[in-house]
């Protein structure tokens, strides 16, 4: 039997696993469901949210073990990359429960804001560096020269990315249908995106007593940035403001793991990072400057669980170079292994 490693990126859209070979040729690929073991599925207790997290990750876990015909006994190394990874005991308990499963003779868990360091680092001696993360929720990170680690968690959780953009959307929206705030362009984009004729009628969907139908308040990001390139002056306000609050986070990490007032590459990665718009990037970018100026804005040349495939590997003793990379290429899951489905 070959020897692999694996790696595992959990969040709450979806978990991904890969397993690769020592030479870095990812053999096999799996998908599951949520693996934050915080998120409780729809209709159910408090206490399911463990075992479901668990079970998601399992399944993910196994369906790529099973494509790249290994067995967990085959598994050198194994890296965790979790949402939910935050306290001390989160840490010991996904660490007890891998370690049940057998993945991995060297095992490690880790918060998900780390390992999109990892994708856009390659070269770099420590992977040190900051990552903001802005997708449905929002996640920074930071790894420091010396090994030094700090993740924002629930520090950031409940006032950061697209849901929360969208919330901003609706109060904007909400108010300058009051007379309270400047009108703005905004407000045809929320009526089509739910599909009404009126703003009241999208403020009783959201809040009526009995269920109605209704639509996800991150899917009104896009149209945030859309409309703040466009010159809207409500939304470039809601998209600075949002930046430079990522920003705050990203200069708090960097004083946590000894980079601030250094150069240091600044990850921005996320879904709504990757809108063709650059306002929010050129708002985070100048909040941290302000703290750092040689702090170098990248994008991941990989996605995240690549990010965490690279810290298996080096986990298990490999050197990622880019001879590693080049036999990686030709093995990536296809585009659609990766995508966040609506």
């Amino acid at each position: 039997m070959r020897s692999c490693v694996l790696a595992v990126d959990g969040g709450n859209t979806k978990t991904l696993a890969l397993v690769a070979t020592l030479d870095g040729q990812i053999r096999g690929y799996g998908r599951a469901g949520c693996g934050d073991i915080y998120h409780i599925p729809p209709g159910e207790q408090a206490s399911a949210h463990e075992p479901a997290a668990l079970g998601e990750i399992e399944r993910a876990v196994k369906t790529a073990l099973k494509q790249a015909s290994c067995h967990p006994t085959d598994l050198e190394a194994a890296v965790f990359n979790m949402a939910g990874a935050d306290w001390p005991e989160d840490f010991a308990l996904l660490e007890t429960a891998m370690h049940a499963r057998g993945y991995g003779q060297r095992l490690l868990v880790q918060n998900d804001a780390l390992g999109v360091l990892h994708a856009a680092s390659i070269g770099s001696a420590t992977n040190s560096g900051v990552s903001v993360i802005c997708g449905t929720g929002a996640a920074t990170g930071a790894r420091g020269p010396d090994g030094r680690t700090w993740h924002s968690s629930h520090w950031q959780d409940s006032v950061q990315g697209a849901s929360h953009l969208g919330q901003q959307v609706l109060t904007a929206v909400f108010h300058a249908e009051l007379g309270i705030s400047p009108p703005t362009t905004l407000r045809e984009r929320v009526l089509a995106y739910f599909g009404t004729n009126s703003i009241e009628e999208v403020l009783h969907r959201l809040t009526a007593r009995l269920p109605q139908e209704t639509r996800p308040l991150s899917g009104l990001a896009p149209a945030l940035l859309d409309e703040a390139e466009a010159g809207d002056s409500v939304a470039r306000h809601l998209v600075s403001k949002h930046g430079s609050a990522l920003g705050d986070f990203a200069n708090v990490a960097a004083r946590r793991v000894g980079l601030e007032g250094q150069p240091f590459p600044l990850v921005l990665a996320g879904g709504v990072l990757r809108h063709p718009s650059p306002l929010l990037a050129e708002a985070i970018i100048a909040r941290v400057h302000s703290r750092s100026p040689q702090a170098q804005p990248i994008r991941p040349r990989f996605e995240p669980v690549i990010g965490v495939l690279f810290s298996a590997l080096e986990l298990a003793g490999q050197r990622i170079d880019e001879q590693l990379i080049s036999r990686l290429l030709p093995t990536l899951p296809p585009a659609s292994f990766f995508d966040t489905l609506g």
